[in-house]
């Protein structure tokens, strides 16, 4: 698997954390459950982190092309 492959796989998972991190989040939230909601946070950071990497390693691929 190349660079902007993994890149896409890391950007596609970060995505999906995201989303069931928000659904995690507002679902504690309606519960009032902090602890659900606290899981929800931390798994749309992950998301962010995993999408930001996968935006490096597309471009470290696009940079070594030239």
């Amino acid at each position: 698997m190349d660079r902007q492959t993994e890149g896409w796989s890391d950007k596609i998972k970060g995505a999906v954390n995201q989303a069931k991190g928000e659904a995690k989040d507002q679902w504690g939230n309606l519960t009032d459950d902090p602890g659900l909601q606290a899981r929800g946070k931390w798994d749309k950071a992950k998301g962010k982190v995993q999408e930001q990497i996968g935006e490096w390693k597309e471009n470290t691929k696009s940079r070594t092309d030239h």
